[in-house]
């Protein structure tokens, strides 16, 4: 009896897994048919959110669906595969790096983040302070060609941390997310680093999306210690002596994840699509001002 009884108290303590993803711990269930769902399985209804076929009116339930098409919890269409883009920008991560070994640092030096390469009053000034204002963008796609570990650390984060987020916010919302925190780890590195000193690597995005998942677990009430302790790991390794990091791309992109991210998670549903996309928009313009800021500071 007391074996019963003790097995009973410990199935009640156990945390729900969602009803799709029996791997996936979830403190979230449907409003319809309250079957436990994770962040990939959420569709945003009027109250609360609801299971995929809840809301294709396949839940047995007898009511009519509430939306014509599901959601992500950030409004997003839900795709078949919802890690499609995260694929995606491991393997363009994982070419340029193929075209960093087969090319040599003639490639790299020409595309990573640098303010000043050279400068003169008798000739141009190269690098960002120059206009090449590209790099800003292209060394988010670039790593060390002497260390794989860089490139390795930075693509399984990418695969662990990007897929649920992207299952989370859609395509489009993840796709912005990435970018907008890229560049705005480019932006501080290139205001507050040795023009001199090249930077280049995925941190900066992925500290973003470090961010955002932090918002994103917080709203939906998920224990933060598992998430907090790997980010505080490597900020730790972000600022030790002897470990030659962007502190500066990383913190940057963290900052604007964290921006992004609430809009994004805290958008209310009538004017969702304008505070998201106006969210990444303002820290697009700090962007746009700290690198002209910079750039006038070098020339």
């Amino acid at each position: 009896m007391d074996h019963a009884e003790g097995s009973t108290q410990n199935a009640a303590h156990r945390v729900p897994v969602c009803y799709r993803h029996p791997d996936r711990e979830t403190g979230v269930r449907c409003t319809r048919c309250e079957r436990p769902i994770c962040p990939e399985c959420m569709v945003s209804a009027s109250v609360g959110f609801q299971c995929p076929e809840c809301v294709r009116g396949g839940s047995g339930t007898g009511h009519a669906p509430t939306a014509s098409r599901p959601r992500t919890v950030a409004g997003g269409p839900v795709t078949a595969d919802p890690r499609l883009l995260t694929k995606v920008l491991i393997g363009i991560n994982l070419a340029v790096y193929l075209v960093q070994l087969a090319v040599g640092y003639s490639f790299t030096d020409h595309f990573e983040l640098v303010g000043r390469v050279q400068f003169s009053q008798f000739g141009p000034v190269e690098g960002i302070a120059g206009g090449q204002y590209y790099r800003l963008l292209t060394a988010m796609f670039l790593h060390s060609p002497t260390s794989y570990t860089h490139i390795l650390f930075n693509m399984l984060s990418l695969w662990w941390i990007g897929g649920p987020l992207e299952a989370a916010l859609g395509r489009a919302r993840y796709l912005t997310l990435y970018f907008v925190s890229g560049l705005a780890g480019s932006a501080l590195t290139y205001l507050l680093a040795d023009p001199l000193q090249p930077s280049l690597g995925a941190s900066g995005a992925i500290f973003g999306l470090f961010g955002a998942t932090g918002v994103l677990m917080r709203r939906l009430n998920y224990d933060l210690r598992p998430l907090i302790a790997l980010l505080v790991i490597n900020l730790i390794i972000t600022f030790m002596p002897g470990f030659h990091i962007a502190w500066q791309a990383h913190i940057g992109g963290l900052v604007a994840g964290v921006a992004v991210g609430y809009a994004m998670i805290h958008a209310p549903r009538e004017k969702r699509t304008l505070v998201q996309y106006g969210a990444c928009a303002v820290i697009l313009a700090v962007v746009v001002v700290l690198t002209l800021v910079r750039t006038a500071q070098l020339t």
